[in-house]
């Protein structure tokens, strides 16, 4: 990088504009501004403005309840579009949602209430069209874990019922406080490196958790990590039951084969959607005309028929297993929150149609509460059964109306049909659908674009499948915190440079053709400055400045006169970043150098102000853009001596 003097326009000489003083404002207004941008960045108040109260009191039930905007337009169209969608995914709805209780240690036949009750208040409340309500997988190994730390399923199993019937009451709880109280932030802690990871690894842990099944093993481990299941399984070999394992690989093989077709041909999606369905209906035949069941092969048994009886007396608000109970109901609200809202923003990008993120918490908190009354567990939007639904062409959320009647109908009707149903088979469809959770083209690409979201996707996956899906989840959480942390604590800066033949000054890194402007170091400060970071900076403006000084020395050039600090990325500054300030000027001041700022935001330069700092350094070294305060100083650099730690540009002012 040469050094050449930057190329001024005649018009740039006069100083037509200083950097202004925002005027100041009230406490209160200042107060309620910020929490506004904090809390309602998408003004959801908006449409409530000079309204009239009857308006207003409409519009406020819309809010709550989008049902009542898009239901006067609904057309006949539309409902035989949902009603194939709805059809079609509680064909997947009911063997998963079996599958999916069992991997929780539940009665299996809440895998069929939680499809019922669930996906009729989202279908209110919700304002995803494509959205498909139900259990996931990873919810539930989550609630077999942390539940099955404090109570054996298998020892009392009413009381652990009871336990995920208050844990789901605690997740709705805290799913629609999030939302009401806007602050779905929180969510966003799970970043997509945490997300990939952590799912990874619990689909690798359900999927391992399934070889019981498979294997027809009766006594298997509690524990969820790789080690304890291993041991587990090649601890009893002699107990292999090599009739469910021919029927699970079988059924498997089949489950797989079909999602690969349909994932060739997606004209043909019910093929892999009735797959689950179908697996069931043939393993139940298969069992009863061979009496399997009496050769080694494990069945679902007797199912209560009926609709979902009511649980609100069974929730448990007394300790000692009340604490457990919040803790679960708070860790699987924030993964099911996580899923169900991802999911529906990305089918809602594929239409071209926006869902409110808060609004979605209330109507996910609602649900859990409302199943939690009625003999559920927690739901949310799963991918696979929402993929589902958008391919059988959905219109609105009355697919999952339709779903709920036919669950209903099963319940009412179609349970004795259920009792043959091999587990095998149960195993085979959640692994089938545990597979696609392993993305691993999403971990070669985190590995591609950076580094670091690498490390996160692998600590949470690793931890996870070595430790527990809690000790993965924190690790995860903890260098994702880590991460924002460092970019708090240690902020970028960058030196600057001109870009030749223009009043531009670009980073040097960057641009290679940028050149040094002689007796001057441009600094750039890439984050607001705060009391995390300002002794970080001080410490590297320092550095900066001894380096350009090496750099001058070895070179020969005209020596270092002015430091200019680009604070156009400069959004904020604290008390400990103003004593920063005023410790580097005094620091820069002993080494005869000169301080210079260009472009410090509204909210800077009013702090600044209140601080006396501008009227310590002076107004006069405060520059709208970096070309004018490099203009300012080159024009002082030719003008005076060379030691100018007491000089003011005035004469450049005044041209």
């Amino acid at each position: 990088m040469g050094n050449a003097d930057p190329v001024y326009p005649s018009s740039s000489v006069e100083r037509l504009h200083r950097v202004a003083i925002p005027p100041p404002q009230p406490f209160v207004k200042s107060l309620k501004n910020s929490l506004k941008e904090t809390f309602f960045p998408d003004d959801p108040l908006r449409q409530f403005k000079k309204q009239p109260p009857s308006v207003k009191f409409v519009l406020g039930l819309k809010y709550f309840f989008p049902i009542l905007e898009w239901a006067p337009r609904y057309t006949l169209e539309f409902l035989k579009s949902d009603l194939i969608a709805g059809i079609t995914i509680a064909s997947l709805a009911i063997p998963q949602g079996i599958s999916y209780a069992k991997l929780a240690n539940l009665p299996p036949i809440l895998g069929l209430y939680s499809s019922f009750v669930p996906p009729l208040v989202y279908a209110i409340m919700g304002s995803s069209r494509d959205l498909a309500v139900g259990t996931v997988a990873v919810a539930s190994l989550l609630t077999a874990s942390m539940l099955g730390n404090e109570v054996n399923a298998n020892e009392n199993p009413k009381l652990y019922l009871h336990l995920a019937f208050t844990a789901t009451f605690f997740a709705g709880v805290f799913q629609a406080s999030l939302g009401l109280l806007r602050l779905g932030f929180i969510v966003d802690l799970l970043s997509h490196a945490t997300i990939v990871g952590f799912m990874a690894g619990a689909a690798t842990v359900v999927c391992l958790q399934q070889l019981k099944g498979i294997l027809g093993l009766e006594h298997f481990t509690h524990g969820t990590d790789l080690v304890s299941v291993m041991r587990s399984v090649f601890g009893q070999t002699h107990m292999w039951r090599w009739e469910s394992g021919v029927l699970g690989c079988c059924f498997l093989f089949f489950l797989i084969s079909t999602k690969h077709f349909s994932k060739r041909k997606p004209k043909f999606f019910w093929v892999s959607a009735m797959a689950p369905l179908t697996s069931v209906i043939l393993g139940s035949l298969l069992v009863y005309l061979t009496h399997a069941e009496k050769h080694g092969v494990e069945v679902i048994g007797h199912l209560k028929e009926g609709l979902n009886p009511p649980s609100f007396g069974d929730l448990i608000f007394v300790s000692p297993y009340l604490t457990i109970a919040i803790k679960t109901g708070i860790i699987t609200g924030v993964i099911a929150l996580a899923e169900g809202i991802a999911v529906g923003r990305s089918f809602a990008m594929f239409k071209n149609y926006h869902i409110d993120g808060n609004k979605e918490m209330i109507a996910f908190g609602m649900m859990n509460i409302a199943g939690s009354f009625s003999s559920c567990y927690l739901t949310t939007g799963p991918f696979s059964r929402s993929a589902v639904n958008y391919n059988a062409g959905c219109k609105t959320a009355v697919s999952n109306i339709v779903m709920a009647i036919a669950i209903m109908f099963t319940l009412l009707f179609l349970i004795p049909l259920f009792h043959y149903t091999p587990i095998v088979v149960l195993a085979a469809i959640i692994i089938s659908a545990m597979l696609g959770l392993i993305d691993y083209e999403a971990a070669v690409h985190l590995w591609k674009i950076d580094k670091f979201d690498f490390v996160v996707c692998m600590s949470a996956y690793i931890g996870v499948v070595f430790g527990s899906v809690e000790i993965g989840l924190v690790v995860a959480v903890a260098i994702s915190l880590l991460r924002v942390l460092l970019f708090i604590a240690r902020p970028k800066t960058l030196a600057l440079g001109n870009i030749p033949n223009s009043m531009i000054y670009r980073s040097l890194e960057q641009y290679p053709n940028a050149n040094n402007v002689p007796g001057i170091l441009i600094l750039e400060i890439d984050s607001p400055i705060y009391f995390a970071n300002s002794s970080y900076l001080r410490e590297r403006i320092a550095r900066w400045i001894d380096e350009e000084e090496d750099r001058i020395k070895s070179s020969g050039e005209t020596s270092l006169q002015y430091v200019i600090l680009d604070m156009s990325s400069v959004g904020n500054i604290d008390t400990s970043g103003i004593s920063m300030l005023e410790e580097l000027t005094k620091t820069i001041d002993r080494r005869g150098l000169k301080l210079v700022l260009a472009n410090p935001g509204g909210e800077v330069m009013k702090k600044l102000n209140k601080s006396q700092f501008i009227e310590n350094i002076g107004q006069n070294w405060i520059y709208l853009t970096v070309g004018e305060a490099v203009g300012a100083c080159t024009y002082m650099l030719h003008t005076c001596k060379p030691n100018l730690e007491k000089a003011e540009p005035e004469a450049w002012n005044s041209v």
